[in-house]
């Protein structure tokens, strides 16, 4: 120690027993705490996490960060409209004009926010949810299934982006038998009329008399790609569904029927996107 230096206190990081601490061992200095914010734990309450008692627990393990900085302040205050908080490694949405909904699209619903023709569209079913909704994802007309509704506009911009990757599970009722080869066909890859094109995955979920159901599941979205790489293959589409877009599910959503995502959902989809 040089002379005079004061034993207890340092310029640069306190010092810490020994017995605790590893070697060397410094603090991250806070940059996330928001003068007249509003305190994380009841951020985290109010977007569901949990109680508020529990979101302090939370806090005080260490399983909370805000933009990247591990918070372990229960007084910590903090602006849920421009920071990214995630817990466990999950993000939360915390901003409190952020909505999120599931929607089972009816046949014959165009997938539009209007249609100059007059025919039944997605405003018909979303326009009291909540102002200025993207929907994510297309279905054609004569099909039905999940669609996505948010106003988050980088969420949505990279689910429907190629490069992310984000795979559609679809169910199609074709005529039967199906050949044993052609899942390796699919994930080959067939030549369309707009270049080559193939499925991630190819299953047979049953076949009965003259029909078969198949799952297929990929992340592009060109137009009809589903019925187009069926048909090509020999198979036409008599019915198609899809059932999952990334890691959410349709599941009993009735056609015609709208339900706010969990917020176990939401945080899916940033992960899936990387955000």
């Amino acid at each position: 120690m040089a002379p005079g230096e004061n034993p207890f206190k340092s310029a640069r990081q306190p010092r810490r027993d020994p017995d605790f601490y590893e070697p060397g061992y410094t603090d991250e200095r806070d940059t996330t705490e928001v003068p007249g914010g509003v305190r994380l734990q009841k951020v985290l309450a109010q977007a569901g996490v949990a109680s508020r008692r529990a979101c302090e627990e939370m806090i005080g393990d260490g399983r909370v960060t805000v933009d990247g900085q591990v918070v372990r302040r229960f007084g910590a205050r903090v602006d849920p409209a421009k920071q990214i908080i995630h817990v466990d490694g999950k993000r939360i949405p915390t901003a409190a004009d952020l909505v999120y909904f599931a929607f089972n699209k009816p046949i014959g619903v165009v997938s539009t926010m209007e249609d100059p023709e007059g025919r039944p569209c997605l405003q018909d079913y979303v326009q009291e949810l909540a102002p200025r909704l993207f929907h994510v994802g297309r279905l054609d007309t004569e099909t039905e299934g999940l669609l996505l509704f948010t106003n988050d506009g980088e969420l949505a911009h990279r689910l429907t982006h190629p490069s992310y990757g984000v795979k559609k599970k679809y169910w199609a009722k074709v005529p039967g038998p199906i050949p044993r080869d052609l899942h390796r066909v699919l994930r080959k890859g067939v030549e369309l009329e707009d270049g080559l094109a193939k499925v991630d995955e190819f299953h047979i979920v049953q076949e009965h008399a003259q029909q078969a159901l198949v799952e297929v599941v990929l992340h592009e979205g060109r137009k009809h790609i589903v019925r187009r790489l069926l048909e090509e293959t020999g198979h036409r589409v008599l019915d198609l569904a899809r059932i999952e877009f990334g890691p959410v599910k349709l599941g009993r959503l009735k056609p015609g029927t709208v339900r706010a995502l969990t917020l176990q959902e939401v945080g899916d989809l940033y992960a899936a996107v990387g955000l």
